[in-house]
């Protein structure tokens, strides 16, 4: 994958993104409450795009959000909406943050990342001592995997299963929710401690 066709792709959705978006309110809050989403904590938010789970996250009330989006377009939609948001246009894979975060989550992205066990250790290095990382998506893999059998196919990889995500998070993470059913996709694990 080519990541300036990447960016392309979503700066072209970024005026849309909004209005095509379709929430499961009662997924959301799972994903929100197994990816540890909770009062005073610091939340990095990897390829946020226009912003789409910060009111959560602030409903929640959430210490921090930072957001981090490759798409220039995204960023600017999610920073005009959310001024108490830190959104940064870069690549999650190499930027660098001024904080550790408490949690890391990719919502409806992970497959957009052209070298996932690149994201993984990178983001491992993002997080606290204990802190939890989470990829998640708010509909089953067979939905995904068809929802992205069109247009999206040139940007994205076929998101793996569950398990084998899992598997792929072991060496910086104890997983401890794996869920791949006909409503929801969700891999989440604690931060190794250095002695473990």
């Amino acid at each position: 994958m080519d990541k300036h066709e990447i960016i392309s792709f979503f700066d072209s959705l970024a005026p849309f993104w909004d209005e095509d978006m379709i929430r499961n309110e009662e997924v959301i809050s799972e994903i929100l409450d197994k990816g540890g989403i909770c009062e005073g904590i610091h939340v990095l938010d990897v390829a946020c795009g226009t912003g789409v789970l910060f009111p959560d996250y602030f409903s929640r009330n959430v210490a921090s959000v930072t957001g981090i989006d490759i798409s220039p377009e995204m960023v600017k939609i999610a920073r005009s909406k959310f001024p108490a948001a830190r959104v940064i246009c870069d690549d999650a894979c190499t930027a660098s943050f001024e904080r550790q975060f408490d949690v890391v989550m990719i919502y409806n992205a992970f497959p957009h990342f052209s070298q996932p066990e690149k994201l993984i250790e990178a983001l491992a290095a993002k997080l606290c001592r204990g802190g939890r990382f989470s990829v998640a998506h708010g509909m089953s893999r067979e939905e995904f995997l068809s929802h992205h059998a069109g247009r999206a196919s040139k940007v994205s990889l076929p998101l793996p299963q569950a398990e084998e995500l899992a598997e792929k998070l072991s060496p910086w993470f104890d997983v401890d929710v794996v869920i791949s059913d006909e409503k929801m996709y969700l891999v989440s694990g604690t931060k190794k401690l250095a002695d473990d």
